[in-house]
């Protein structure tokens, strides 16, 4: 059978016994799911190391001491942010329990996996989706087939010990593109969860499925003439060569205050960036884009790699290429994402025409995503956070790994939305909380009828009626006491009953207490 077909007929299979394990797995209890996820957290996070050098051997990107602390975030620091969002029955009340919110868990998820992080966001995918109570099936990259499909057998293996359904866990083993859009499209599949290229999460929203899309940044990082430079320039440095540029959210482009360009120029220097100059910034710009976007080949590679392959030598403790710029735009090819360690530089007089490159830049291929701004000027901070078109501005932190949760308090996530701004239906960074239904049970509060009252029923039949007993109840306490009838051949009374413990036809007030609590759980 021809590879295409034997990727779709996988795709089919593995759904179709990934939906049979989760209509097992979907009864189980808060305590089972829990202890699941914190097997397969645990399990993931001790073979981190194992499977970041299986990753950046297979990939060919980034550095595996880096892809260490991926695998590493990518389970403890999730399972942590997770463990205690509950996800099975009532999870949270509202109007004064007036309003019950019960999770059910959404089905099977297809997991859609970037080659620039084939294990950690592997393992993020499945603790999140599993939390819920849902199955997973990844589709890996073809270019790292095998590491993504390690890392679902290392946590689907944890996950049966701990007592999971077999199979809830499933990896495509023979990934193509044909394979991955039947899966989108198989009828069992239930929510897209898409990391990756534009034209691949495009793919997701057109199939038909609930899809959540993320794609592209081009994160602009601005150091305000306020800022602590040297601090600044540090974490530029740091964020765009961690694991050598291959996250999304990695520094793109420095823009620069006039006022302080040199002293940031000479720090950045100390710190072993190579600026170059007019030829080697032709040479650099020939390699970054191909016809159909970044050349493959430059990403995830290191400075002195890339820029011995555009042509031109530097010093081998070279960090990052760092290329002067005053356009944007696909002309401009340095001021696209690069996802390499390659540095646009802007220099802007002030921070408004700081303000404007960055929009500029975020509009060629990072809207909704992150932004960046380093500053010592609240106000200025604060116009930069109200008028920027980025979902995530973060402030004097780096972009790469603040914009996941690492360096910042926002939620741990390897899938950061754009919002619609970047073609996407979310904005936050996606979590667990997202993984699941949330069905509501609504008590009325403001009734159009108020039914028939007690003088129109018998009290036979209020006695055994849950609604009659409250209603006796409340008359009680609004000084209405419900009549208790006479023995016959008793003499009449024209006092209420003396026992205000006793209402209607011997309910006590320990009992209606015990209803009352139960009616607002």
């Amino acid at each position: 059978m021809d590879k295409d077909l034997l990727s779709i007929q996988e795709a089919r299979d593995l759904a179709k016994k990934a939906r049979e394990a989760q209509l097992e797995f979907k009864y189980y209890t808060q305590d089972q799911v829990d202890k699941i996820v914190k097997a397969m957290a645990e399990a993931g996070y001790a073979q981190a190391e194992r499977l970041a050098k299986m990753a950046a051997e297979e990939s060919g990107f980034g550095k595996w001491t880096d892809k260490v602390i991926k695998n590493q975030f990518g389970t403890k620091n999730v399972y942590e942010s997770i463990k205690d969002l509950k996800t099975v029955g009532v999870i949270a009340t509202e109007a004064n329990g007036k309003i019950l919110k019960i999770a059910e868990p959404m089905g099977v998820i297809a997991a859609l996996i970037p080659s620039t992080n084939p294990t950690s966001t592997a393992m993020y995918k499945i603790l999140i989706s599993l939390k819920c109570r849902n199955s997973i099936v990844l589709s890996p990259h073809p270019r790292t087939p095998n590491s993504t499909m390690e890392a679902a057998r290392v946590l689907s293996d944890a996950a049966e010990k701990a007592g999971a359904p077999k199979g809830l866990i499933q990896c495509m083993t023979v990934p193509t593109l044909q394979g991955t859009d039947a899966l989108m499209h198989d009828r069992n599949v239930a929510l897209i969860l898409a990391t990756g290229s534009t034209p691949m999460v495009r793919a997701a929203y057109s199939s038909g499925k609930p899809a959540y899309g993320v794609g592209p940044g081009n994160v602009p990082a601005f150091i305000e003439k306020t800022a602590n430079y040297k601090k600044a320039v540090a974490d530029i440095i740091y964020g765009t060569t961690f694991d050598n540029g291959t996250l999304c959210s990695s520094e793109q482009a420095m823009i620069v205050d006039r006022s302080i360009r040199d002293q940031v120029i000479s720090e950045a220097k100390k710190l072993n960036a190579h600026f170059v100059n007019e030829e080697e910034k032709k040479l650099l710009g020939k390699v970054i884009l191909t016809g159909s976007g970044i050349n493959p080949e430059i990403v995830g590679k290191p400075a002195v790699w890339i820029a011995k392959y555009a042509g031109f030598t530097v010093p081998e403790n070279t960090s990052v290429l760092i290329a002067e710029c005053t356009e944007v735009g696909k002309h401009e090819p340095l001021s696209v994402e690069k996802l390499s360690p390659v540095l646009a530089f802007y220099t802007v007089d002030g921070w408004l025409e700081g303000c404007h490159k960055c929009i500029d830049l975020l509009q060629l291929g990072g809207m909704g995503h992150t932004m960046v701004i380093h500053s010592g000027d609240n106000e200025i901070i604060m116009k930069f956070a109200l008028e920027k078109p980025a979902f995530r501005i973060l402030v004097n932190t780096v972009s790469s790994v603040g914009a996941v949760g690492y360096t910042t308090s926002l939620a741990p996530s390897m899938t950061l939305g754009p919002g619609t701004w970047g073609g996407s239906i979310i904005s936050e960074n996606v979590t667990a909380r997202h993984m699941m239904n949330i069905k509501y049970v609504a008590f009325e509060t403001n009734p159009v009828n108020q039914g028939p009252t007690l003088t129109q029923v018998s009290r036979a039949d209020a006695n055994n009626d849950f609604i009659a007993q409250i209603e006796d109840r409340l008359r009680a306490r609004a000084g209405n006491p419900v009549y208790t009838p006479e023995p016959s051949g008793s003499k009449k009374s024209s006092e209420p009953a003396k026992d205000p413990q006793v209402y209607g036809s011997g309910i006590t007030e320990a009992e209606i207490q015990k209803i009352i609590k139960g009616f607002k759980l």
